[in-house]
């Protein structure tokens, strides 16, 4: 863990309810670590995955989901944001033929992971669900680094139904999952993989307790010892 103070760059909107929030000054980070931030007038930070890091420039894809992340949407370019960065721990990069299953912001840690695997020389399958095509976000850029099939539920853009269904008959030998927690469960028909699961955080790096959850080897964190898990071993 680390206490940084990050610079605002910039901020679009990728759809009604997501944004992107670029800063500065981030140190590195692994695909499927993530970052807390302090908002203005809120006591708890908060925590957010890693997008994207490239030469310290930050890229978060945040989900409005309540007062918080709606404040932190009025961000300013140049304003400071006080960060705990370097959390949780990472995707591993074992496979060498890797399918990235996302749904809905669950997408945003994969875009890392994405272009990881390339580095390697890997490009990898990735599934990308969506409610409907209007929720779809970064499709051309996970496009430079995946073939990428989309998923919707009510059939508007690509493949009708959820991303697990549509990723069941696409080969592989590892598979790396984000999203709701009912995909993730579904997720384990796709055999051996990891997935990076979203909790309520009171630190956000081990000291509360507040985001355990069961395991085959015990109680663990999911700000520590996750938020990525093997598949197998977390018990539902």
């Amino acid at each position: 863990m680390k206490h940084e103070i990050l610079k605002v760059l910039g901020l679009r909107a990728l759809n009604g309810g997501v944004y992107e929030l670029s800063l500065s000054g981030a140190s590195e980070m692994r695909a499927g670590q993530f970052v807390e931030l302090a908002v203005p007038g809120f006591f708890l930070r908060r925590p957010i995955s890693v997008a994207d890091l490239e030469d310290g420039v930050l890229t978060l894809l945040v989900k409005e989901v309540g007062e918080g992340t709606k404040k932190l949407r009025e961000s300013v370019k140049g304003e400071s944001v006080d960060a705990l960065t370097c959390l949780g721990n990472g995707f591993d990069l074992s496979s060498s033929s890797p399918l990235l299953v996302g749904g809905g912001i669950g997408c945003a840690p994969l875009f890392k992971l994405a272009k990881e695997f390339a580095a390697k020389g890997i490009r990898p399958r990735a599934v990308l669900g969506f409610r409907n095509a209007e929720e779809a976000y970064y499709l051309d850029e996970f496009a430079r680094y995946c073939d990428v099939t989309v998923a919707t539920d009510d059939g508007s853009l690509g493949i009708k139904g959820n991303a697990v269904s549509a990723a069941r008959d696409i080969p592989h030998d590892r598979f790396y999952a984000c999203g709701p927690a009912v995909m993730l469960r579904a997720a384990r028909v796709l055999g051996e993989g990891q997935i990076s699961l979203e909790a309520r955080m009171g630190c956000g790096f081990g000291a509360c307790m507040g985001c355990s959850i069961k395991t085959t080897s015990g109680y663990a964190r999911v700000c520590k010892e996750g938020p990525v898990f093997e598949a197998a071993e977390v018990i539902w």
